[in-house]
């Protein structure tokens, strides 16, 4: 025991961390591998690999590089080659069931045949290619060859599940949500309490964190979709199948050592258009100059649908913001009526006490040690006189008061 813990101090010091490496076949394995490892092995620069550290907070992000496409949305955080998914952290409670995933669907669609039909349509494409024929032409008959029953890419069906995983589980705290802030919110309404209200507060402070999560993965999905050099470099087995039949040579496969700068200044190169081509190139790795233009319709495809799906989650969230909203604007016109009422309650007992007080300092002038006739005359019956006359001037001049507040508005 005293030895493994020692080991998983020292892997830690160097930087060292366990990856789920999921095959194309679906099997997969757990791998200690440090920041150098995954550098040679992806061809990610530094930078990427920090991105998905679950120590750091990064915003969520799908970047297409030479070799690998890098996901970052909220839990889901991989790297995606042509031929596996790197996962970290694999034994996180909340990883283990993306990893579980990604082995049973990976699995349930690997098919040998359609990488190698990939390559030998690639090469058919690359033979098209030749001085002789146009560029336009070449393109067509790819398109045709590829046909329309292809199975998709390993690293968009490996893409597919980390999108899927990403929205259904931002899906399933949203109904998590609804459900507990409808009956709360429709309790609110009958009884406004202490407890009633914390129970808004709590709801309210998740809808606020959650939707915030959604927006950012919705902005990415949005941006990668109206990037279509994003897109065309996240094409990682026809790049790959491409440089294999046309004798290409990545930019990685003489020198393994990533560049922090080299990601930016391919895009700048391609962007520019080097070379003279007027093609839309690979943005991340793959020089416009090669001639090679991917479709991106399937990759475009994809990310529409989970682009609606995302959206009708927002939409839920922004649906349950406006319930409460207008739960809000309820509780405030319920609790405006209440101080109204005790307002013009205020006003009016403030009104019976200074009558009141009139009342008493009319009977303290005859309580005083005077003479006036009407001590000396006959007092059968006069006691209850002036009391009944006091009391009744009292009474007429507090209604005459409320009168004149319901007249001018202050009383309702």
């Amino acid at each position: 025991m005293a030895s493994s813990s020692a080991s998983t101090r020292r892997r830690h010091a160097a930087g060292v961390g366990e990856w789920a490496a999921v095959s194309g076949a679906g099997a997969w394995r757990v791998e200690a591998a440090g920041k150098h490892q995954l550098m040679r092995r992806t061809g990610l620069p530094a930078r990427d690999i920090r991105a998905l550290d679950p120590a750091l907070s990064y915003p969520s992000s799908i970047m297409g590089r030479d070799r690998a496409v890098v996901v970052n949305l909220e839990r889901v955080r991989a790297v995606i080659t042509a031929t596996e998914v790197l996962v970290p952290g694999p034994r996180d409670p909340a990883v283990e069931p993306l990893v579980l995933e990604l082995h049973a669907r990976l699995a349930a669609t690997a098919s040998p045949q359609v990488s190698l039909s990939l390559v030998e349509l690639m090469k058919e494409e690359g033979a098209a290619l030749s001085p002789g024929h146009g560029r336009g032409g070449g393109g067509g008959k790819g398109g045709e060859g590829l046909g329309r029953d292809k199975v998709l890419p390993f690293e968009f069906r490996a893409l597919e599940v980390c999108l899927e995983f990403a929205c259904k589980s931002l899906e399933q705290e949203t109904c998590t949500l609804e459900e507990e802030a409808y009956p709360a919110l429709d309790e609110l309404s009958s009884k406004v309490s202490t407890l009633n209200l914390e129970r808004v507060r709590q709801i309210k402070s998740r809808l606020v964190a959650i939707s915030g999560r959604v927006q950012k993965v919705r902005d990415e999905l949005e941006h990668l979709l109206d990037d279509e050099v994003d897109m065309a470099a996240m094409h990682l087995s026809e790049k790959l199948a491409y440089q294999s039949a046309d004798g290409y040579s990545s930019r990685f496969g003489v020198d393994n050592e990533p560049s922090e700068l080299g990601d930016e200044r391919y895009r700048k190169l391609i962007a520019k258009g080097e070379g003279g081509s007027s093609e839309v190139g690979y943005g991340n790795g793959t020089s416009a100059a090669t001639g090679f233009t991917p479709k991106i319709d399937e990759l475009e495809i994809l990310l529409e649908s989970y682009f609606v799906q995302i959206d009708g989650t927002l939409n839920k969230l922004s649906t349950l913001r406006e319930y409460v909203d207008d739960t809000e604007d309820y509780i405030n016109i319920m609790l405006d009526d209440k101080q109204n009422q005790l307002l013009q309650m205020g006003i009016m007992l403030s009104t019976g006490t200074l009558v009141v007080s009139c009342g008493i300092a009319v009977t303290g002038v005859f309580g005083m040690n005077i003479t006036i006739p009407l001590y000396t005359s006959a007092t059968d019956g006069v006691f209850w006189q002036v009391t009944g006359g006091i009391a009744g001037a009292t009474a007429a001049v507090y209604l005459v008061a409320l009168l004149c507040y319901r007249r001018s508005g202050i009383l309702q």
